[in-house]
């Protein structure tokens, strides 16, 4: 027993002894100054990031597609959250078929993630920055036929204006009426692939039935995405179609 005790206390002696000296660093008190109108401007500093700023400008007002409406997230189809849902959809599409992946059915995107609106006219590099600023990833959900009721029961109960393509989804009284992609009845049985964002795969804005499904990453930045769309169609052709109906 003493032999273990004494075993005990030198190996514990070992390690203090071995155990590298920790120096402690001098902290003073510094003052805090408020970044306010009064402070002056660095003529030296802004002589140096001037050309930066210059070239920023002229690249975020580049134009890259023009609208003859205004783009907004109003109502339960809005134009320009339905217009991203396709541009998801496509982007997921091309990125499957070119990676020899199955075929991508639908997509799915949070209203809440477009941050702005685009008005009539020009549509500027920047402006698809103030739509979407965050740095989501397009990814390509595997789910069950079965498990897509839980989509469905989602719209059901928040009745939210989350886009959509390819989906269609009428709810009545808080249930559920009709509910179909690209026109047909969900086959419980059959595998299908939706187009979301990494944030909603992982259960974001209450999403948790993408959680039961397997997750296919692409690489693909949703706003990289829709830059590449803007410049791909010159003129916008905003949709116009039903593809969630919330009847009283």
């Amino acid at each position: 027993m003493k032999s273990k005790i004494f075993l005990i206390v030198f190996s514990s002696l070992l390690l203090f002894s071995c155990r590298a000296k920790i120096g402690v660093a001098k902290v003073h008190t510094e003052s805090n100054h408020i970044i306010s109108s009064e402070l002056k401007d660095d003529p030296a500093f802004d002589a140096v990031i001037a050309p930066y700023k210059k070239k920023l400008a002229a690249t975020m007002n580049a134009v890259i597609s023009h609208t003859k409406v205004d783009l907004t997230k109003n109502g339960e189809n809005s134009n320009l959250g339905n217009l991203l849902a396709d541009y998801t959809f496509e982007g997921a599409a091309e990125w499957a078929k070119k990676n020899n992946k199955p075929a991508v059915d639908a997509a799915v995107i949070n209203i809440g993630g477009i941050r702005s609106t685009i008005g009539k006219g020009n549509i500027l590099l920047r402006h698809v920055f103030e739509v979407m600023p965050f740095e989501n990833e397009v990814v390509i959900m595997k789910l069950k036929g079965s498990d897509l009721q839980g989509l469905f029961d989602y719209y059901a109960k928040t009745q939210k204006n989350n886009p959509v393509s390819h989906l269609f989804i009428e709810t009545e009284a808080g249930k559920i009426t009709k509910e179909s992609i690209n026109g047909e009845k969900i086959d419980p049985s059959k595998d299908y692939y939706i187009a979301t964002s990494d944030y909603l795969a992982f259960g974001g804005d209450n999403m948790v039935f993408f959680k039961k499904g397997e997750m296919i990453s692409t690489g693909i930045k949703l706003r990289d995405l829709f830059v590449e769309k803007f410049k791909e169609n010159p003129e916008v052709s905003a949709p116009e179609d039903v593809r969630v109906s919330f009847k009283k």
